[in-house]
């Protein structure tokens, strides 16, 4: 009796073939509108009006857009990022305005808002933060994910010092225990003592300097 032979169907080139760059870009800056405008239905629910009136949740996103889109690293990849992480950033306010408008509630999109102007040192630094989160030196991971902590907890704080009631303090607690969080694993994770100082230091001083412009600004 003849032994059957296992054969194995080769698998197709395409199965292997990366996801063109151009279009990891397209889905990211979609997906930038489509937090726009899930942020404006988000105001309307009440366990979710926190998030929904935040800042740092954008920059985490546009930080992870950034990500998806495929940053890479060094001086070119750093400009790329950046005017990718501003591009997102003012997608979403695009988003946010368009669906606001269609909801019934007036809303106004105009290069002079303090929010749009703030998109673009913003969008620089999520792009900065992506790009520092794929270098292989350790430091700069670190301060990437210190800087994203420090903007949710900086945030996060002048909020419940503020702003929150009794619906959304929940959520702002929530907000600055996920950047405390963040900032742990960027201390656990950093494989040497001078990483883990510049992940506590990026943390800690960020976040009391995004607390003190809060502040400073009142808005």
């Amino acid at each position: 009796m003849t032994p059957t032979v296992a054969t194995h169907r080769p698998v197709p080139a395409s199965a292997h073939r990366p996801v063109p760059r151009a279009v990891r870009i397209s889905i990211a800056l979609t997906a930038s509108v489509l937090v726009g405008v899930l942020t404006s239905f988000g105001q309307a629910v009440p366990a979710l009006a926190a998030a929904a009136n935040a800042a740092g949740p954008w920059f985490v996103v546009a930080v992870a857009l950034c990500a998806l889109a495929g940053v890479r690293t060094g001086r070119a990849g750093l400009a790329l990022a950046a005017v990718l992480g501003v591009a997102s950033l003012e997608l979403m306010h695009l988003g946010y305005w368009a669906a606001t408008n269609l909801r019934g509630h007036p809303d106004v999109l105009s290069i002079t808002n303090f929010w749009v102007l703030m998109g673009l040192p913003a969008g620089v630094l999520a792009g900065a933060v992506a790009v520092g989160l794929r270098t292989r030196d350790d430091r700069w991971r670190a301060a990437a994910l210190g800087v994203a902590a420090a903007i949710l907890v900086g945030e996060g704080v002048r909020a419940v010092l503020q702003v929150a009631d009794d619906a959304t303090r929940p959520g702002w607690v929530a907000q600055i225990v996920v950047g405390v969080a963040v900032l742990v694993v960027a201390t656990v994770t950093a494989r040497t003592p001078v990483a883990r100082v510049v992940a506590l230091g990026t943390g800690i001083v960020g976040a009391v300097g995004v607390l003190g412009a809060y502040l400073l600004i009142g808005g």
